[in-house]
């Protein structure tokens, strides 16, 4: 019998869960189809029609917890005018993990376990590309607008700027998660960004 949308959508909704805490706990190399389908009562050919290999069903995982942690910060942060609202929006961010189960396993694996080879990583490129590239640009457009102002040096670039900011960010996520980080995630954005912002403000 053909399932009703929203039933695809919970068995969709089921396999990302299922994928999600196996890439946790084994890692990527050996989490298997046959693995994520046995936990939740599947065949592997139920798997397959959903997400046809691996690459794909790290980039769903990885959309899917974009979309949830950007409707948080539209709410925690709604308007990034200023340095102290990029500040704010990254510490937030912080927020979003360090509450939610699934991102913090997400982030986890992503950081520390993801078996990154060219291959892989232009497949699941291409899978998040607009998800990831929204993220960019709106932090992007907010420096764009404080450079504009005259509160950010003229010979600096903005997306240049950003894709320092994102880096930052990253590092700081393996940081915490291999317990190399000298304080907590929260307290470490904050302190760095600010080193990083007085290097950037326009001096009168």
């Amino acid at each position: 019998m053909k399932k009703t949308k929203q039933e695809a959508e919970v068995t969709k909704q089921a396999i990302l869960q299922s994928a999600l805490d196996l890439f946790y706990e084994k890692g990527y190399s050996k989490t298997t189809f046959e693995l994520i389908s046995a936990r939740i009562g599947l065949t592997k050919g139920a798997v397959y029609w959903y997400f046809k290999n691996k690459p794909v069903l790290v980039a769903a995982l990885i959309n899917d917890y974009v979309l949830k942690k950007t409707a948080y910060l539209k709410k925690k942060v709604p308007v990034l005018k200023h340095f102290s609202d990029v500040e704010r929006y990254f510490s937030a961010a912080a927020d979003f993990i360090i509450k939610d189960e699934n991102a913090q396993k997400l982030a986890f694996f992503l950081a520390l376990q993801m078996e990154w080879s060219q291959s892989i990583i232009t497949k699941v490129t291409e899978e998040i590309k607009q998800s990831t590239e929204t993220s960019f640009a709106y932090v992007s457009g907010a420096l764009q607008m404080m450079q504009k102002k005259g509160e950010i040096r003229d010979d600096l670039s903005p997306d240049l700027l950003t894709s320092v900011i994102f880096n930052l960010w990253t590092g700081h996520l393996e940081a915490y998660f291999s317990k190399r980080c000298a304080t907590d995630l929260k307290t470490m954005v904050r302190k760095s960004f600010d080193l990083l912002f007085n290097g950037l403000i326009k001096k009168g």
